[in-house]
């Protein structure tokens, strides 16, 4: 059911209202057709902040993923989208941007509901994932291969090509968000792609599959295989016929995607993991008040359920009182609330797992001394609510200083020089993301330079826009989203020799 109008919901009721109204698509989405799963099995999608049902959504396994990756390998060999004019692959995805655009309060209505984030986050959820698409089809043909430098007697090119087939398994933190981080590179590059979206946020990514069969992309270049890791993601993974497998999630499951593309046939595979981002806040700070309200809002926004969370906050020991002060003060204005709220800043945890798992993170930070300042209970009645939760005098063997929770805890360390910060900020499996805050150029520059993380955020959290990579280093993965150099991943490059006469 397409809620294209002009009127847009402003308040909690017609968000709520605009609930009531939907009509959900729960099957998979082969070929151009949504079908039930082979073996007729489905699984229940639960809207967490009141616990209720949503849909029963077609649980897809290794038949479906097999149905799939044929459909897809027939589209590729076809050469309808691979082998299409760019031009003209560019004005497809455009029709899908504005489809989106034109869909947006319902798009981000069914993440809302699907994993409990607040409806103000999923539209600018929204948002970025039109603009992702808008930048990757716009991108298509402006994008040149090379001529090699050679002497009279030969001419070297270099080209790129679409790899072929591409699955894509994206979490259920930013559901449609990374969705589009994958999709649209590796669309714009001319592959047929594969996408898994996480079983505990299937229904937007279905809704974006009814869009883009009306925004006439063929059939077989997008589908969507709604299941489990353990089933069809797994399938996926191990296909001798999937030529790319990109992912985002946990480290562990990125492990073990590893192991099936070296299992099957090394194929080409790109991580997005897990992170426990060190934010830096140095003594030299001003607006101590702003900055720690950015600091609060790089752990408690999407209810801490995010990659590159600032979930590790070392502050300079002349000033870490008064500024956990600070914190606190802001997280009283960051509470969670109906995440149906425009005003809500915080929404719901995804499901009783991961309730569960930030609970027992907290319990274990409580028993291993580190002091707990705020929250740390959940909250009764129904759905699933943890407020912001902020311990301090943490330290680097302690359990909540070193895992990532993903959930909004944040453990305060001290420090006292650039030195000790800097090999705190490091002192961490992951590399995701990392941040300071400084008013002295020098000391900015040193410090970027030497902090072991995919990107580097100076006196902000989380900037950028579509022109910058995103991704990490060491068990934060590899590869990278956004930008450019996301179509770099999806394609591969052919060197071609020809001799002339001389």
């Amino acid at each position: 059911m397409s809620h294209s109008t002009n009127e847009s919901p402003r308040t909690r009721d017609d968000w709520h209202a605009l609930a009531g109204s939907l009509s959900l698509e729960t099957r998979a989405f082969i070929d151009d057709v949504f079908v039930d799963a082979v073996s007729g099995e489905t699984f229940t999608t639960v809207n967490p902040a009141t616990g209720e049902a949503l849909a029963e959504v077609a649980s897809c396994d290794a038949a479906d993923a097999e149905a799939a990756v044929t459909a897809a390998r027939a589209a590729f060999a076809r050469g309808d989208w691979a082998r299409l004019a760019p031009g003209k692959r560019k004005k497809a995805l455009l029709r899908l941007a504005d489809l989106m655009e034109a869909n947006k309060h319902e798009l981000a209505l069914l993440d809302t509901l699907d994993m409990g984030k607040p409806v103000a986050s999923s539209l600018g959820d929204t948002a970025g994932a039109i603009a992702c698409i808008r930048y990757q089809a716009e991108s298509i043909d402006k994008l040149y291969g090379e001529v090699a430098p050679t002497g009279e007697e030969a001419l070297a090119l270099v080209m790129r090509e679409p790899l072929g087939v591409v699955a894509a398994i994206v979490p259920w933190n930013f559901p449609l968000m990374m969705t589009a981080w994958k999709i649209a590179p590796a669309l714009a590059a001319g592959n047929s792609v594969i996408l898994k979206p996480s079983e505990k946020s299937p229904l937007s990514a279905l809704r974006l599959a009814q869009l883009a069969r009306e925004a006439g992309i063929p059939h077989g270049i997008f589908q969507v295989l709604p299941g489990f890791g353990h089933t069809v993601g797994k399938a996926l993974a191990l296909s001798m016929e999937v030529d790319c497998l990109t992912f985002t999630g946990s480290t562990a499951v990125g492990k073990q995607l590893m192991q099936y593309a070296g299992q099957s046939n090394l194929k080409r595979v790109y991580l997005e993991c897990g992170g426990k981002s060190p934010n830096i806040v140095f003594a030299d700070c001003k607006e101590l008040d702003k900055v720690a309200s950015h600091a609060a809002a790089a752990i408690f926004h999407n209810q801490g359920e995010v990659c590159i969370a600032g979930s590790r906050l070392l502050v300079e020991n002349s000033i870490r009182e008064a500024f956990v002060e600070r914190i606190l003060k802001a997280a009283e204005n960051m509470q969670p609330g109906d995440p149906l709220d425009p005003d809500s800043f915080m929404g719901a945890i995804v499901d009783e797992t991961q309730h569960r798992r930030i609970l027992d993170y907290i319990r274990q930070g409580v028993e291993e001394g580190a002091r707990l300042r705020t929250g740390g209970q959940a909250i009764d009645g129904p759905g699933l609510f943890i407020p912001p939760t902020v311990f301090d005098g943490v330290t680097p063997a302690m359990t909540i200083g070193r895992e990532e929770i993903f959930g909004p805890v944040l453990a305060v360390f001290g420090f006292d020089n650039e030195e000790e910060a800097i090999a705190m900020a490091n002192d961490s499996v992951y590399g995701l993301a990392a941040g300071l805050w400084s008013q002295d150029i020098d000391r900015i520059m040193r410090v970027t330079r030497r902090l072991q993380s995919g990107q580097v955020f100076v006196n902000n959290w989380a900037g950028g826009d579509q022109t910058t990579p995103f991704g990490g280093v060491k068990q934060s993965g590899n590869g990278r989203d956004k930008s450019l150099h996301a179509q770099e991943e999806y394609s591969e490059l052919k060197s071609v020799w020809i001799s002339l006469a001389t």
